[in-house]
């Protein structure tokens, strides 16, 4: 009689062992599903904040194009400005063209070889 009630003593212990052993690999399992979970989560966030990031360099790429046209824009109007300006010279006076005809005269005796 003896060995039957150590037989089933054991049989109990091993029953509760391997309850034991399918108790922690059913933790286990739930452990690893909600890692898995938490990495999905970890990983769409990530994700979003890339997108997020990517876009507010895109808004900020655009601000400084198109403050660099506007600046370029303002600039290229000053020079046909000044362009238009000299185009539109006026007329010597008297005095300054019988300056010019002196030194034009002047530079055609050097050329020519003769006294200035």
């Amino acid at each position: 009689m003896r060995e039957i009630a150590d037989a089933e003593d054991r049989n109990a212990a091993a029953d509760a062992a391997i309850a034991r052993v399918l108790g922690a690999e059913r933790e286990a399992r739930r452990s690893i599903e909600q890692a898995r979970a938490e990495t999905d989560e970890i990983a769409e966030q990530a994700r979003r904040s890339a997108r997020a990031t990517g876009e507010r360099v895109e808004r900020r790429m655009r601000c400084v194009t198109d403050a660099f046209e506007r600046d370029i824009a303002a600039r290229l109007a000053e020079i046909d400005a000044e362009g238009a300006a000299l185009d539109e010279a006026s007329p010597l006076t008297a005095g300054e063209r019988t300056l010019l005809q002196d030194a034009v005269a002047a530079l055609a005796r050097h050329l020519a070889g003769g006294p200035p």
